[in-house]
């Protein structure tokens, strides 16, 4: 039996929760042999049916959509494949990323032959945060640079985030796929954290029956919240137990113990973005 998950927001008609990095939303063929798994775990907590609307990939934490009944199903798949929502991630990525960028690079299927047509995908970028760690992660330079990365995707192709950012040469650490595999055993070693950091920010959507504009939050909180009483004990990820339906646990170690510098630009935090109604 699982730890329960986290509920960020519920009523009759759906369910929102915090998906921990490396559980997979439903059961795939594709692993055969993992045991976690959003959808199991959560009708088994709920005791009810629940229906998968949209997906997030196996790597990636964050706000997760499941519908409660067939009807709001139906109205949310919906929303998503007409872009009638709007989605916001973070990601930590190699290098000192631009400012802003948008990238309007259509992409072929993963999975798909070399002469399948592509598919439009588009992807807005802004750079919160850059980082220098004064340690080598490459031998051809004396630092380590990193960016902390707002994702917009408006369309919804399979690894948009992840292969976007890669056509940027700016890919997410931890990628396997994607990224730069001697920097992402660097950061695993350094950190003790072998993960993907793509987070699920933020997630507003229609409500499938009312049509109000919900707002649903993943609670963590940019720039991070400083301990005002002793500011120097802040949580690192070396000290951080494993605690994967915690949720931005992780995130919120990784974004307070190391020294980012905030770009310029409108905050982003949890304020005035949480859920429209309370979990009922």
């Amino acid at each position: 039996m699982h730890t329960p998950l986290h509920i960020l927001w519920q009523d009759e008609h759906l369910v929102a929760v915090y998906k921990p990095a490396g559980w997979l939303v439903h059961r795939t063929g594709l692993d055969a042999g993992e045991t976690r798994f959003v959808m199991q775990t959560l009708r088994d907590q709920l005791g009810r049916h629940v229906f998968p609307v949209h997906r997030l990939d196996k790597g990636t934490c964050g706000v997760l959509v499941m519908a409660l009944h067939s009807d709001a199903a139906r109205a949310l798949s919906q929303a998503f494949e007409q872009h009638a929502t709007h989605k916001r991630y973070l990601a930590m990525v190699r290098g000192w990323a631009p400012a802003e960028a948008e990238v309007n690079h259509p992409l072929r299927p993963d999975d798909a032959p070399p002469d399948a047509p592509v598919q439009d995908a588009h992807t807005r970028f802004r750079t919160l945060a850059r980082l220098t760690l004064p340690e080598s992660s490459d031998p051809r330079f004396a630092t380590t640079r990193a960016s902390l990365v707002q994702a917009e995707p408006t369309t919804g192709r399979r690894h948009q985030i992840r292969r976007h950012l890669k056509h940027l040469a700016h890919p997410i650490i931890g990628d396997a796929t994607h990224g730069k595999g001697p920097l992402n055993r660097w950061w695993a070693e350094r950190f003790g954290q072998q993960r993907l950091w793509l987070h699920s920010w933020q997630l507003s959507l229609p409500h499938p029956v009312t049509g109000e504009w919900l707002q649903l939050h993943s609670g963590l909180v940019w720039p991070p919240i400083q301990n005002p009483c002793d500011p120097a004990h802040q949580p690192t990820l070396a000290s951080t137990p494993s605690q994967p339906n915690k949720p931005c646990v992780d995130w919120e170690a990784m974004l307070s113990s190391l020294a980012w510098s905030p770009q310029q630009g409108e905050p982003m935090s949890a304020a005035g973005l949480c859920c429209t109604k309370p979990v009922r």
